[in-house]
């Protein structure tokens, strides 16, 4: 007992002390901690093979904008910690690889060699170097388990100043703009509002909830499948194309039939 108590004493115990804390401590983290957000993204992404086949296609066909690693050039902004989300978004949606240099970059078709299978190992590199939103599930974003009453509520209150009622979408400033969501489809709707690509912000999970966000998409859908009855939807835009419509075709209506009644009175006075 003499001997043990010593021991407690000698100067160098309480650092022998604290380094056997800190060892129990990183073996316990080790052990029941979540796996690193990386390796998480990674698997969440896809499978991990597809992180090195990914990697060959960055290199291939983003590397020159994008740099070594995803770390940004000039020519473009580093993809550490955008998540797999945002490169499906920029990928299905034929945004990325970007043909034209604007103020925003806009839909266009898929290059022939884009396929999903390649959008998903790519999305699974990027993921890999810095985590990030992850692509969401299919049920994430089935619009058949949301509810259109309230996704519209939400979508009026967050979004018509920018996308229009109908997700018609309009104008911003600088030359930007809000596109129309008709050819979006629910996962990317989706995404877009966990990643804010271009002029949107970012709305996440404790903004708005994943089943809100499902709601919102319920409603995008519902709409988008509504006819019009009354006549050609005019791209929903709102009373700017409705009153261009009206002075051309009603006003320019007008001006014809006063010609052709002029025209018919000169015959027949002469």
């Amino acid at each position: 007992m003499t001997r043990i108590t010593a021991r407690r004493r000698h100067p160098l115990a309480r650092y022998a002390v604290l380094l056997l804390a800190l060892a129990l401590l990183g073996v316990g983290y080790a052990a029941f901690s979540p796996k690193s957000q990386s390796a998480d993204a990674a698997i969440a992404s896809g499978k991990v093979d597809d992180v090195k086949a990914g990697e060959e296609l960055f290199k291939s066909h983003c590397l020159t904008c994008h740099g070594p690693e995803a770390r940004g050039t000039a020519e473009g902004p580093t993809l550490v910690g955008v998540g797999a989300a945002a490169v499906d978004f920029q990928m299905s949606s034929g945004r990325m690889p970007a043909t034209t240099v604007g103020a925003q970059v806009p839909r266009k078709p898929l290059p022939a060699w884009v396929t999903q299978k390649k959008i998903d190992q790519i999305a699974a590199y990027v993921q890999s170097l810095g985590g990030g939103p992850t692509v969401p599930s299919k049920d994430q974003v089935d619009p058949a388990k949301g509810d259109p009453a309230k996704g519209g509520e939400l979508f009026r209150a967050n979004c018509i100043s920018c996308h229009n009622w109908a997700g018609a979408g309009g104008a911003l400033t600088q030359g930007k703009y809000a596109p129309n969501l008709n050819s979006s489809s629910p996962a990317q709707i989706y995404e877009a509002m966990i990643t804010g690509p271009q002029a949107m912000p970012v709305f996440n999970d404790s903004t708005i909830t994943p089943q809100q966000k499902r709601d919102m998409i319920a409603y995008i859908v519902s709409v988008r499948e509504q006819t019009d009855p009354g006549g050609f939807g005019l791209g929903r835009i709102g009373p700017v194309t409705e009153g261009l419509v009206a002075w051309i075709v009603g006003i320019g209506g007008l001006v014809l039939a006063a010609i052709w009644i002029t025209a018919k009175r000169r015959q027949a006075n002469d």
